[in-house]
């Protein structure tokens, strides 16, 4: 099969390259395992001071809305971390304290949220806090298998009865001027958070959960709904298990199911993540990048890629593929003329691009640019 761009990853770095590649004229094939960083989507595009409008303008093709706001987003265990731009139901604050007495609402059964460890952390600013646990009967299914209650699950339960947590909320709800709720709504209908919002008298905040995201499987759903729509293809489920290399030239790749199909193109994009989807492999002597055999930046000596605190930043994730300038990957040192890597594959070797979600969009569009510059001489 051949296309003019086959790119490997379907997270965010992979799909806004596809959609952009799409838009810009060009025949592509995202290949995707099912897994990536967006399952870990906070909601909030990290390291994006300013909200690009070739990002809006993508995202809004897509029916995803965002708002920007500078200041700060309330963490899963109650602490605070700087945010600019951020999905529609994830609440950009002034400040860390945003309330003077706040009611923290879990659900019974579901124990990826933590009311308890979120209410220690908003007491820390300043804030009284009151912890419940709602009995929902639309959940007693579910709470039948432990491992059935994630986040999704959940949110697919609620999304059908999200007017009984409301009518539920306002019975519990006293003298509290702000409530905190899990992200478990919404991910088919965003606006179902507004309804939300709309019928509690208080401040409603959302607060993340363990994985799976909600806000972040939603945003998936739409942008690979986008990019088929307009003609692109996407292989789910499937992995490229090795490629055809000649000469410094990316000719073709062979996925685990299309057996002796290979995928051909112009140009190739790997936007396969880090360790979690396995776009780096970790051993006792050293980080790998499994598919290209590509050059990657690691520290020399194993003692020197973590940090004894857990809470720190952990030098592992900082390491990457290493790129020339215009992100072609390099393999023994020479860039292969046709292979680009962006996001989170590229760790910290290309700081101008930024972290987190800003890294997958920075480069995936800077990445798309050059491939449509290259394909336009």
């Amino acid at each position: 099969m051949r296309f003019d761009s086959v790119i490997i990853g379907g997270g965010l770095a992979g799909l806004t390259a596809g959609i952009s590649l799409q838009q810009g004229g060009r025949s592509t094939a995202i290949v995707s395992t099912g897994q990536n960083a967006l399952h870990f989507f906070s909601g909030c595009f990290e390291s994006l001071q300013e909200p690009p409008q070739r990002l809006l303008d993508l995202f809004a093709g897509a029916g995803i809305r965002v708002h920007y706001e500078e200041g700060v987003r309330l963490m899963p265990l109650g602490t605070f971390r700087p945010a600019a731009l951020a999905l529609e139901d994830i609440d950009l604050l002034p400040a860390p304290c945003f309330a003077g007495k706040v009611l923290v609402v879990g659900f019974s059964g579901f124990q990826d949220f933590f009311p308890g460890f979120l209410a220690d952390g908003l007491a820390k600013q300043g804030m009284a806090c009151r912890t419940v646990q709602l009995e929902l009967p639309e959940l007693e299914k579910i709470r039948l298998s432990p491992s059935e209650v994630r986040s999704v699950q959940v949110a697919r339960t609620l999304d059908r009865s999200w007017g009984r947590v409301v009518r539920e909320v306002v019975r519990l709800l006293e003298d509290e001027d702000a409530v905190v709720l899990p992200q478990v709504f919404g991910l088919q209908d965003a606006s179902v958070l507004k309804y939300i919002r709309e019928g509690i008298p208080a401040r409603v905040v959302f607060a993340g959960t363990l994985p799976p995201s909600v806000p972040g499987i939603r945003t998936q759903m739409l942008l690979k709904r986008r990019y088929e729509e307009l003609g692109g293809t996407f292989l789910g489920g499937d992995e490229v298990v090795s490629a055809h290399v000649h000469e410094g030239v990316v000719h073709s790749v062979a996925t685990r199911n299309l057996d002796s199909h290979r995928l051909e193109a112009g140009s190739f994009l790997l936007a396969s993540g880090a360790y979690f989807s396995k776009g780096l492999t970790a051993n006792p002597f050293g980080i790998t990048e499994p598919v290209f055999g590509l050059d990657v930046e690691q520290a020399a000596d194993r003692g020197d890629w973590y940090d004894p605190d857990f809470a720190a930043d952990q030098p592992y994730l900082q390491f990457g593929v290493r790129t020339d300038a215009a992100l072609h990957a390099l393999r023994d040192g020479r860039p292969l003329a046709n292979l680009y890597a962006i996001g989170s594959i590229l760790g910290a070797t290309r700081p101008e691009f930024g972290s987190g979600a800003g890294l997958a969009v920075r480069s995936a569009f800077a990445a798309v640019d050059q491939i449509l510059k290259e394909n336009a001489l």
